[in-house]
């Protein structure tokens, strides 16, 4: 009896990983948006939908030095984002909460890295 339940419960087991979906591990899903602003001073919203984890992202809008840096960062991803104030992942930086987390207009953004 104990041998028919151990089998049991592990086909069980077996039976649900399997049909389970496969998310992408090495992915941050949903989008994450930042404001920039153009030569011409107008603002925009920057998109990176679904990125990649654990790899420092440069805002392409805003990797040139004498550009204004990004601006507003609003993480609507499944992972924690810490956005930099420099490129390649340097200087100040600071961690948003996933689904929602944000910040003011006060935090300058040129690259990020999602958990």
């Amino acid at each position: 009896m104990r041998l028919r339940h151990t089998v049991t419960t592990a086909v069980g087991a077996l039976a649900l990983a399997l049909a389970l979906p496969t998310a992408s591990a090495g992915a941050a899903t949903g989008p994450f948006t930042y404001v920039y602003t153009d030569s011409t001073g107008t603002p925009h919203v920057g998109l990176l939908a679904d990125p990649p984890s654990r790899a420092c992202l440069a805002l392409p809008e805003v990797t040139d030095p004498t550009v204004q840096p990004a601006h507003t960062p609003k993480n609507y991803t499944s992972s924690v984002v810490t956005v930099f104030t420099g490129s390649d992942c340097t200087g100040d930086h600071f961690s948003l909460r996933p689904n929602g987390g944000h910040a003011s207009e006060q935090l300058k953004v040129r690259s990020v890295v999602f958990s």
